[in-house]
């Protein structure tokens, strides 16, 4: 305990005065690249894509297995899509309120569903079909998901977006060694 507590004020003295962090070595912290971010937003979309219809199923047809699907192609969709309001949010956050924003990232939705939907529709391969909803473009948008749309804008604004842009990558850590991870909470030294 007393060699863990000595280490510690041993690197907080070291990183107050030269900048470099635990263990003597150079903090090299650094943003995500923007194919990692992607990655994350993919994954995201992919996951929200399968709870929604799933939650879907079970207010229309009161489904209690919650069969949620999605298509493979939802990957490159919402990676895409997210990476592209996330260039937006940079953007606008200091230009226009929320709601703006998020009506303008709920406009930039329709054009990509439809413009996706559209091109893969040429191969035969776009998995929804809005045809059946009484307000649809050619099947591909339908403007009965303008609030869900909308919602969806805000959560991934206020939380995907902003808490994805916050993670960092520390490419000196070595897996599974906790002596790094230990001091430090939400990249800050922790103090009992």
């Amino acid at each position: 305990m007393l060699w863990g507590a000595w280490k510690l004020y041993l690197s907080r003295e070291v990183s107050k005065s030269s900048g470099w962090g635990l263990c003597g070595r150079m903090a090299a912290a650094e943003p995500l690249t923007a194919f990692s971010r992607w990655y994350l937003y993919a994954i995201h979309g992919y996951f929200c894509e399968v709870m929604f219809t799933a939650a879907w199923e079970f207010v229309v047809n009161f489904n209690w297995k919650f069969p949620g699907v999605t298509s493979v192609w939802a990957l490159f969709i919402y990676g895409t899509s997210i990476l592209i309001v996330e260039k937006m949010y940079l953007y606008l956050k200091d230009k226009c309120n929320i709601l703006v924003r998020c009506l303008i990232y709920t406009l930039w939705t329709y054009l990509w569903e439809f413009t996706t939907g559209f091109i893969l529709r040429q191969f035969n391969a776009c998995p929804w079909d809005y045809s059946q909803f009484d307000f649809d473009f050619m099947g591909l948008i339908t403007l009965e998901y303008a609030i869900p749309w909308f919602c969806a804008a805000f959560i991934m604004e206020q939380l995907v977006i902003r808490n994805t842009l916050r993670l960092r990558f520390d490419e000196n850590a070595e897996p599974g060694d906790p002596s790094a991870t230990i001091a430090l909470a939400n990249g800050h030294v922790k103090t009992n």
